[in-house]
């Protein structure tokens, strides 16, 4: 078996990031380096780093990974940033920004972010044109490969109770269907698929700038789903 793809995780105690982290127990090709600001619960058979730093110390954890991959999970919500632009810009642009900055410096072949179905730097929704301008900002590093994941609504466990999310979990599948053509780019998608697609990514060699939206990233998974 060729050596396993070491993959640096910041966003590791997310939805996307702990489906990750689970996806990787029984996977030989793989190895996650989670670099937190506090510790992570890990699944049990997880055989894996934690990097515990504070985020100015995350530049160097990153470079201390030694990984081929940084996968970068990042997101708060209006809520949890106390409903201040400043601070949900602060980790939604500038710690993504950050980080893929680290990957660069680091020599990292390769950076798959997550971002969200309709991002656009010159949306009116400052959800959206926040993604958008952390979308732009990263296409500037000059990162080897780069890969965006737009997904729709995120069905999984969480640690938190969202109702407006669990209300739209229930009826996303009838939701779903209804999303045809050009729109099926907003249909929901699991954690669990996210996590495949990003393994699924770590296996493309060539330099760039790629999309994702909701068809290509279940493509992705499929590729992700199998152990070399």
């Amino acid at each position: 078996m060729s050596k396993p793809t070491r993959i640096a995780l910041v966003g590791a105690t997310g939805l996307i990031g702990m489906s990750l982290i689970r996806l990787a127990v029984h996977r030989p090709d793989i190895r996650i380096i989670a670099i937190s600001r506090r510790e992570v619960p890990l699944p049990p058979g997880a055989r894996m780093e934690v990097l515990v730093a504070d985020t100015a110390g995350w530049a160097d954890a990153i470079a201390a990974a030694n990984a081929d991959v940084l996968a970068c999970a990042l997101g708060t919500t209006w809520k949890k940033s106390g409903k201040d632009e400043a601070a949900f810009r602060a980790v939604d642009h500038d710690l993504v920004l950050a980080c893929g900055q680290a990957a660069k410096a680091a020599g990292l072949r390769q950076m798959i972010a997550v971002s969200s179905v309709g991002a656009d730097p010159l949306s009116k929704n400052r959800y959206l044109r926040t993604k958008g301008e952390a979308e732009q900002g990263l296409g500037r590093l000059g990162i080897p490969r780069l890969d965006i994941l737009r997904p729709g609504l995120l069905r999984g466990p969480r640690e938190e109770l969202r109702v407006g999310e669990r209300i739209a979990s229930v009826v996303s599948p009838l939701a779903d269907l209804l999303m045809q053509g050009k729109y099926s780019k907003y249909r929901s998608i699991r954690a669990e698929t996210m996590a495949e697609a990003i393994v699924g990514l770590t296996r493309e060699k060539m330099a760039g700038r790629f999309v994702f939206e909701h068809d290509a990233i279940l493509r992705a998974a499929r590729k992700g789903q199998a152990t070399l």
